[in-house]
């Protein structure tokens, strides 16, 4: 079975690299690129087996203009919230497909260690079981795959540890220490088990690769776009300015403004994506430290 890469960014050519291990893979983006296999959007999106690797604020629009269902098997690897509509990627696509086709890719895999053929381990959700199990066996020996079927505690996971690196981040680029860094994360996996919980997921997700797996490699890496953002908002950039050093989409900050739009309208309390959304929006970041620290 033929495999396209919708979108070839970082992420996407890792996961060709890897797909292609043990399949015949195509990719695409808008951009032309100088890839083996490149094709256009309407080949790669006539294959049957399509993976989607767009950004997160990106994809709406992107499946309105270009994707005709025929029926695909989808496998949906990029992480994040829509700003504008407050939608979940799951929402967003089974606006055009049906969800028993869908899966959702999530675990902790740095694109570059993916690169290097380093060993990881991934989840593949989806509320078809079937299909996750078919994603997963398509991946190489050197990434391990397990199958779930909780869509939406994958996609909070994925959308919200970006939101808690860029704490990170600012918590490192301070110097305020290991125990508050740890004390950080541990509290933003407690949010994002509380927003998640809202949603229907299930706590085995929070406590499993797809939650904190992924948080822990994302908040504590250098390699990480999300928490090189927070560095630089404790550096005192402006965020256009660390968003032009970094080249690449961060997510965080356009999920940052979802989750605090989401949570305010089902009063969820989320006080540390609360926070990176008014840094975000030029609050001073000893304010925010000091608004943490309160005792609640």
């Amino acid at each position: 079975m033929k495999i396209a890469i919708v979108g070839a960014g970082k992420w996407g050519s890792a996961l060709y690299n890897a797909l292609g291990e043990k399949n015949e893979c195509v990719i695409t983006s808008r951009t032309p690129r100088d890839i083996p296999n490149f094709v256009s959007i309407k080949e790669a999106l006539n294959c049957q087996m399509l993976v989607f690797v767009i950004a997160a604020q990106q994809t709406a629009e992107f499946l309105k203009s270009n994707f005709i269902n025929k029926n695909q098997k989808i496998l949906v690897a990029s992480k994040g919230i829509d700003a504008n509509s407050g939608e979940f990627l799951n929402e967003i696509f089974q606006k055009h497909i049906d969800k028993a086709n869908l899966a959702y890719l999530s675990g902790p895999s740095f694109a570059t260690e993916v690169m290097q053929k380093l060993p990881c381990a991934l989840v593949v959700s989806s509320e078809n079981l079937d299909l996750a199990n078919e994603f997963a066996n398509l991946f190489p020996d050197y990434m391990k795959t397990y199958a779930s079927d909780d869509v939406v505690g994958a996609e909070v996971c994925g959308a919200y540890k970006n939101v808690i690196a860029i704490a990170s981040g600012i918590c490192d680029g301070l110097n305020l220490g290991n125990n508050a860094r740890a004390s950080l994360i541990a509290r933003g996996l407690v949010e994002i088990n509380r927003f998640g919980k809202f949603f229907g997921a299930k706590d085995e997700t929070f406590m499993g690769l797809s939650g904190v797996g992924d948080l822990f490699l994302t908040a504590s890496s250098i390699l990480s776009r999300n928490y090189r953002v927070g560095l630089g908002l404790a550096k005192g950039k402006n965020l256009e300015q660390i968003l032009g050093d970094l080249g690449e989409v961060a997510e965080g900050v356009y999920t940052a403004k979802a989750i605090v739009q989401i949570a305010s309208k089902h009063q969820i309390y989320t006080p540390i994506a609360n926070e990176i959304f008014e840094i975000l929006n030029g609050r001073d970041v000893s304010q925010s430290i000091k608004n943490l620290l309160k005792k609640k």
